[in-house]
């Protein structure tokens, strides 16, 4: 083959091989996206019984799937995971630690709480972004609160993007609620979670329900805090869960209780947070696990959160 024809050749054929080579990496970006993405590769986290092992290698999972998302951002599931663990990893790992500390270890807690913060909105914007690539103009009706045109398309199989977005856009705002700008948006995290529980009422196992324990519970009343909800979901998460979720009976406990001085009460929702096998449901071992930990913690400070008097407290329940 003399030369010229060699160069025909080679252009005749690059543009197809250039195209093979693409559709190739593309279709194994796809490949990995969904086998990251299924169902149960959750449960590698949430599953686990070291939280420091999982609290170490979530920030590079997380980073890794963000490098697969750019190059096919249009993957519902792959953005689903990707925002739902920086909205875990940002509770369990920034927030919850930050909790924890003494009032000597301020600069650390403000650290670890702002991180949570940003991580928080960052997650949320991921799933928010899906939920906009589904439904286009779902941000801008959303942001001029015509709710029924941004949620009213809105599906059952949605309902995960709705109930992460709105718990990650909560969470936010729960920790720095001087942040008005913030707190202005958060009616529409709350119309979100009504969508999702209206779509979806036993979803995780009540996980909204156990959501609305804590945003009934802690927030002011001008924002729409109500402890008879807060009590009504309540029982709705406990059912669902089969009494197997410690994560009702801590919001419960850090929240009503906490606020109506309940001593009694806040100890016999600790103690059941404690009585907990987190072996019993192996896909959530990891959350029960901490919030063991954290149980253990606030009996320990009980004297932080409560006026006692020695000997007016019961010892027992």
């Amino acid at each position: 083959m003399n030369r010229k024809i060699f160069q025909i050749v080679v252009m005749v054929l690059m543009p197809g091989l250039v195209f093979n080579f693409c559709s190739l990496k593309k279709m194994a970006m796809n490949t990995l996206a969904d086998t990251l993405a299924a169902p149960d590769g959750g449960t590698v986290f949430t599953g686990d019984n070291d939280p420091e092992l999982v609290g170490d290698a979530l920030p590079f999972a997380i980073k890794m799937y963000e490098t697969i998302m750019a190059s096919i951002p249009r993957h519902r599931g792959l953005r689903l995971r990707t925002g739902s663990i920086y909205i875990m990893y940002a509770n369990a790992f920034l927030q919850t630690p930050a909790d924890l500390l003494s009032d000597k270890e301020y600069k650390k807690q403000e650290f670890l709480m702002k991180r949570a913060k940003n991580l928080y909105l960052r997650g949320r914007d991921i799933l928010l972004e899906a939920l906009e690539q589904k439904y286009p103009g779902f941000i801008e009706n959303l942001n001029r609160k015509k709710y029924d045109q941004a949620l009213g398309p809105v599906k059952k199989e949605d309902v995960p993007f709705l109930y992460w977005s709105a718990a990650g856009w909560l969470g936010a705002f729960a920790i720095d609620p001087f942040d008005m700008k913030l707190g202005l948006t958060v009616p529409r995290a709350a119309a979100m979670m009504d969508r999702a529980l209206l779509l979806d009422e036993c979803f995780g196992k009540g996980a909204i329900h156990e959501f609305y324990v804590l945003y009934y519970g802690s927030m002011p009343d001008y924002m729409g805090g109500d402890f008879k909800k807060t009590r009504l979901h309540f029982q709705k998460a406990v059912e669902q869960s089969g009494g197997q979720s410690s994560t009702a009976y801590l919001s419960l406990a850090t929240s009503v209780s906490v606020k109506e001085q309940n001593v009694n009460e806040f100890k016999m929702l600790l103690g059941k947070v404690l009585s907990i096998d987190p072996d019993a449901d192996p896909d959530n071992r990891l959350i029960n696990i901490l919030n063991q930990r954290k149980a253990r913690w606030l009996l320990d400070h009980i004297d932080d959160f409560f006026l006692l008097e020695n000997g007016n407290e019961e010892d027992d329940l």
